[in-house]
């Protein structure tokens, strides 16, 4: 080994091991409270955003198809998500999805619980975007009493309960903390359910859950669109959250496709998708339209592609990338940074800490 790079790697060790022992004195589990990534560009009284044609078509998504129940884990009570996803599915010809017909199921992890506005907006947009790209599959919201990571996770485990669950999106996160290990635990689904995540807003730097080697991590890109709404290019959004996890190794699916200067410890994002507030998406939320990003859009249409192709997850995303045939699963983002990091928080080939492999091309890895 040259000293440069012992040099690099030592400093990169130094640095790491600064500021885990800035968060065990400073920080913990029990003052985790969740923050949303989402951001809001415009309101309005029509919708004019990205609409499901469009980003189906970006994506290369079908029309139609969806199998078993998507779980979406919130916070506080949206009262008004029935008749809002009614709304969306009406503007843009979707099947009507209703507790009447058994698509939609909220279930309340309190017999009553609080309304708050941004995490209604948060619902709106997890709600009707996972029904938009998966049509003909069931979600099930399942509302947490607070933010609180114990409230959430007690969420979380009501969904892992659940059978017929095959995808739980969280559009949430926070600073990663020393306990974080011990509640991997709680993203393991005995009936195979994977967990989608949010990487974050902030740029560079890591955060949980998405930190955790038992979830699909999903960082932002930014879609410039042609005139007749098809993709000129895709780029990295600047807002994507990524880094290299304080407390948790490296996986054995990102040890097997080496990743550079992760060191042993676990890289994020895995995967990417539009988050940028100036490519948002259509949301109808309180007798109001909204354009909506943040990287909280991707967590539920990355769980509901999970339930097109009942293949999403991170031991296949790995491996595809890693084939001759990589252009078939992802769209390799090769352009724009979230930061001032160099290697970091720059875009490239192969894997990087902004988009990780990339975005989708198809429901099948």
């Amino acid at each position: 080994m040259s000293m440069k790079k012992l040099w690099v790697g030592l400093c990169i060790f130094v640095l790491l091991s600064f500021c885990v022992q800035s968060a065990e004195a400073a920080y913990h589990f029990s003052e985790f409270r969740a923050r949303l990534p989402l951001h809001i560009f415009k309101a309005d009284t029509v919708p004019s955003g990205i609409s499901p044609q469009i980003i189906k078509a970006v994506y290369h998504l079908p029309p139609r198809g969806g199998h078993g129940t998507i779980a979406i884990i919130g916070a506080y009570d949206d009262v008004t998500i029935e008749n809002d996803l009614r709304v969306f599915s009406s503007t843009f010809r979707l099947p009507e999805c209703t507790s009447r017909n058994g698509c939609l199921e909220k279930h309340l992890m309190a017999k009553k619980l609080q309304s708050k506005a941004g995490w209604n907006l948060e619902t709106s947009l997890d709600v009707e975007w996972a029904h938009a790209i998966a049509p003909d599959a069931k979600i099930l919201l399942v509302e947490a009493r607070s933010p609180s990571g114990a409230n959430l996770l007690k969420a979380v485990d009501y969904a892992v309960s659940r059978s017929d669950v095959v995808a739980v999106s969280m559009s949430w996160g926070g600073a990663e903390f020393p306990e974080e290990k011990s509640l991997d635990k709680h993203f393991v689904s005995k009936s195979g359910a994977v967990f989608f995540v949010s990487s974050g807003d902030n740029g560079w730097g890591p955060s949980w859950p998405a930190s955790s080697i038992n979830v699909v991590s999903v960082g932002g890109t930014t879609l410039l669109l042609n005139n007749d709404n098809s993709l000129s290019r895709e780029e990295a959004w600047r807002g994507s959250g990524g880094g290299v996890s304080a407390y948790e190794t490296q996986p054995v699916f990102q040890s097997s496709y080496s990743i550079s200067k992760a060191h042993g410890m676990r890289a994020i994002p895995d995967v990417s998708y539009n988050a940028d507030p100036r490519s948002g998406f259509s949301v109808y939320a309180k007798e109001k339209w909204y354009v909506l990003g943040g990287t909280s859009a991707g967590a539920p249409q990355w769980a509901a592609i999970r339930s097109l192709g009942l293949s999403a997850a991170n031991d296949k995303f790995y491996s595809d990338k890693a084939t001759s045939s990589h252009a078939a699963f992802f769209r390799d983002i090769i352009s724009g940074s979230n930061g001032d990091c160099k290697y970091y928080c720059e875009a490239r080939k192969r894997y990087d800490y902004v988009t990780g492999l990339g975005s989708p091309v198809t429901v099948n890895f």
